[in-house]
């Protein structure tokens, strides 16, 4: 029975092969036709879904809820984050509503802007948030500028400014003020006008002049929320937006050379830029790759038509799997792209299989027609199995609950059944057509026949070993570790990765939080309060975070200040505009006032003046210019701290009705149900820290998610997925190679080869400190089905007499396919990002790793079993 199927299906794919050759040109036609088809309506059709949540099946527990989180805030999702740095409070103040003014116009491409703890909320009650020692200590720096900004308020102008240290030299002649107290604001008036002067941005704050004292990292940096429209059919969703937005910060003048630094992170930028870091050098690397392939099928192959052959085959069989690939997925993800590279390295091993075996048919028979025939025969039982056993593998990965790589698995699947096809019509037809010239001379590699001697001489020793250290290496493996963080697989140095992990140094800023939904805020408010109390949990926020505490004695604080500042910020005549002759007149008076007044004295204080009185004398006579930018320098922060002490004093109670619907809409869901977002204590970036803080969390609220949740979730679900369908396609193969062979110890001789040389390649990440992730884990389905193809070949060739393995063609043909994969695959190493550098360096090494099992340790396996061999 086996024999006749056996026989059934070598006479079926000779049979194919024969008929592509008498006909070749109608199936060439045929093909062509059918991939013009096929390219068409993958160019209509074509669809990358770069959303990386749809990747993971939607009915993992983890997911119901992070999408049940999703949903109820919209708001919170997919957004762009502007993190804005400048050398003042008032410049990152003016900066951020400078940006969201700009972009609110903006519908096509922004959903929604708003400042971070910014707007009329924030700048009337911010100052409740505050310690109440702070509270203290801030009014009574108001009270005590009260005079200065008074005057100030009625002429906000540079006229009023210089006016104003007039009136204060007065009040140093009268001896009711000292030189010293005016010396903070002659030495930051003189810095600015310094820098003016020598051409550099300056900066002046009287946020900080009234403070006296320099403003914190934290005053200086302002962030602005940002949902865009995302087009997730298009390679980069959030590229439109984030043009938009790059394009606004320059047209008003957020650059550094102006003070201001605007970076931009967040999801969605995040993952532009990745595909940004993929694609740099992907041209070059093509280009070089399709060159060193090419060089190598010249090698192994050596005759122009036949890689020309070979090379059709290929593209057509892409094309044909790229088409239906997309036909049964409906649309591409980041993870199912990729079978591209997979068809190409394991096509190109068929088409270099069949070729190679063609090549010395023809060298031994001379008559092309007879040599395709010969080769169709002799190859026909090792490409069905490796095709079936291949294909088998792939699938194995769609019950999984990683939707990334079970779509992988789909399309890498069927791409194998299509360059099995290939290579069975197409390529014999193409061959036909191109009639390359006879063979001269044999294929194979006779000078390795000492290296088979050995091989069949010291099988023993060879396996013993081989079995030997794979077996002591095995402990390594409890060192294998698996990198959960997609952040590490990133650009470390890009933009919006450098920001992110500066913004994880902070728990008030970083993205790293768990998300808890309950029913309503007074559960939310318990539960907060239970999380609070963990070790590993820097914060807890919910909406009741933004209900101040100590209300009471801070409000009445801020009413003795505004005791003091009555009529004075809102004076009932304001000076009018100051012609430029007017404010010219000021500073030339001023000039003399300052050098009176330490006309004899040699003092610090005397020196701030001196530098001061010249810098005015030299403004006084300067361009028109020149004092227009001296008027925004220093009247621009004065308008906004004027506009912001009166805010402040103005602070109301604040409870959880008087919030603005902003705020409430970003922590109560329309329904009722409220969220906590918990942030970790130590290093936000730390898998193990996280590990920790996840663990933690959720013994208090199981049901919680997050980035860290998902992260985590995420990982086990793959390593899950992969150890499920690992094992499923090892059972499956198994069970394929026992019908067609019907021998469990040639199962057995197929399968460890493979076994060996995939616990030696993850034994090697171990020693190299090479971890799996998400990118490069894709590596081992590669591994699994070259490593099959390759141990097939050799076995259905051991079943049929052959013995010096080494010195045969095929040999040949599985070393350039591997050298061909390889150089496919290895390219990758030399990308820019990460996670794909990751992945061509594993997919490099379980190349080497498994050529090494098929070519070294199979032949010495197979040898130690050479009396029980089957007949031929």
């Amino acid at each position: 029975m086996k024999k006749h199927g056996d026989l059934a299906t070598t006479a079926a794919v000779t049979w194919l092969v024969q008929r592509s050759a008498n006909y070749a040109w109608a199936v060439l036609l045929a093909f062509l036709l059918l991939t013009a088809v096929c390219t068409s309506y993958f160019m209509r059709h074509i669809a990358i879904s770069t959303d990386s949540k749809k990747l993971m099946s939607s009915s993992l527990p983890w997911r119901q809820q992070e999408t049940m989180i999703d949903a109820a805030f919209p708001e919170r999702i997919n957004r762009i984050l502007a993190v804005i740095d400048a050398a003042t409070p008032e410049a990152a103040d003016n900066a951020a509503d400078a940006l969201v003014s700009e972009l609110s116009p903006r519908s096509d491409v922004i959903r929604t802007i708003e400042r971070v703890g910014g707007g009329d909320f924030f700048e009337r009650n911010g100052i409740l948030f505050l310690s109440l020692d702070e509270v203290r200590r801030d009014t009574a720096d108001l009270v005590s500028a009260q005079p200065f900004l008074g005057t100030l308020a009625a002429d906000p102008t540079l006229r009023g400014i210089i006016r104003t240290l007039s009136q204060s030299l007065e009040g140093v002649r009268r001896e009711k003020t000292t030189l010293d107290d005016l010396r903070p604001a002659l030495t930051a008036i003189g810095d600015a006008l310094q820098s003016l002067a020598n051409g550099k941005a300056a900066a002046f704050s009287w946020r900080t002049l009234i403070a006296g004292r320099p403003a914190k990292p934290s005053e200086l940096r302002r962030f602005v929320n940002i949902r865009p429209v995302l087009e997730f059919g298009d390679l980069q969703p959030g590229g439109k937006a984030t043009a938009a937005i790059r394009e606004a910060i320059s047209r008003i003048g957020l650059t550094p050379d102006k003070g201001v630094r605007v970076r931009l992170t967040g999801s969605v930028v995040l993952a532009d830029e990745e595909f940004d870091s993929i694609a740099e050098g992907a041209a070059l690397n093509g280009v070089v790759t399709v060159l060193l392939v090419s060089l190598v099928l010249w090698l192994a192959l050596k005759k122009a038509r036949v890689i020309l052959a070979v090379l059709i085959n290929l593209f057509v069989g892409l094309v044909l799997t790229a088409a239906v690939g997309l036909w049964m997925v409906g649309a591409l993800n980041p993870i199912s792209v990729a079978f591209a590279v997979l068809f190409v390295g394991l096509g190109v091993d068929f088409g270099l299989q069949f070729s190679v075996r063609y090549r010395s048919e023809r060298y031994a028979g001379g008559d092309l027609d007879r040599a395709l025939v010969v080769a169709a025969r002799g190859m026909a039982r090792p490409l069905v199995l490796a095709a079936a056993s291949i294909s088998t593998a792939f699938y194995s990965f769609l019950p999984t609950a990683y939707v990334g790589l079970s779509e992988l698995g789909l399309i890498a699947g069927t791409g194998i059944i299509v360059a099995f096809v290939t290579t069975v019509t197409l390529l014999p037809s193409l061959l036909r057509i191109l009639n390359p010239s006879p063979e001269e001379k044999p294929i194979g590699y006779a000078a390795l026949a000492p290296l088979d001697r050995f091989l069949h001489d010291q099988r023993r020793w060879v396996v013993g070993l081989t079995l030997a250290c794979t077996i002591l290496g095995l402990p390594l493996l409890a060192g294998m570790r698996f990198d959960f963080n997609p952040l590490n697989l990133r650009p470390q140095d890009s933009e919006s990765m450098s920001t992110l992990l500066e913004l994880m140094n902070d728990p008030d800023t970083t993205p790293n939080t768990i998300d808890v939904l309950k029913s309503n805020l007074a559960e939310a408010r318990s539960t907060a309060e239970r999380v609070r109390a963990l070790p590993e949990v820097s914060q807890v926020v919910t909406l009741q975070s933004f209900v101040p505490d100590d209300q009471e004695a801070k409000l009445a604080l801020v009413e003795d200040a505004r005791f003091f500042f009555q009529n004075t910020l809102d004076p009932e005549r304001i000076e009018p505009e100051p012609t430029p002759a007017a404010t010219r007149t000021a500073i030339e008076t001023l000039v003399v006032e300052l050098s009176d007044a330490v006309r004899h004295l040699d003092t610090p204080v005397a020196v701030q003046a001196r530098r001061l009185a010249g810098l005015l004398a030299a403004l006084a006579t300067a361009p028109q210019a020149r004092l227009d930018e001296a008027e925004r320098v220093l009247v621009v922060p004065l308008t906004t701290t004027l506009r912001q002490v009166r805010q402040l004093l103005a602070a109301q109670p604040v409870s959880i009705d008087s919030l603005p619907p902003a705020i409430k809409r970003l922590w109560v869901a329309a329904d009722g149900r409220a969220l906590l977002e918990v942030s970790p204590k130590g290093d936000a970036n730390d898998n193990a820290n996280l590990r920790r803080f996840v663990a933690a969390v959720r013994t208090v609220v199981p049901d919680a998610a997050g980035t860290p949740v998902s992260m985590m979730e995420a990982a086990n679900t793959m390593v899950t997925a992969f150890v499920e369908a690992g094992t499923l396609s090892v059972v499956a193969i198994a069970l394929i190679l026992f019908v067609a062979l019907r021998r469990w110890i040639d199962v057995v001789l197929t399968l460890v080869p493979l076994l060996v040389a995939i616990v030696v390649t993850l034994e090697i990440c171990v020693i190299i400190g090479l971890k799996l992730n998400f990118a490069n884990i894709i590596a081992l389905p590669l591994l699994l089905g070259v490593g099959v193809a390759f141990k097939i070949y050799y076995i259905v060739a051991w079943r049929s007499g052959e013995t010096n393995f080494l010195q045969s063609s095929l040999t040949r043909a599985i070393f350039f396919s591997a050298c061909t994969t390889g150089i496919a695959f290895g390219s990758l190493w030399l990308s820019h990002h990460p996670g794909t550098s990751s992945m061509g360096k594993l997919m490099a090494l379980s190349l080497v790793t498994t050529l090494a099992a098929a070519v070294i340790f199979q032949p010495a396996l197979m040898a130690t079993q050479q009396r029980g061999r089957p007949e031929g």
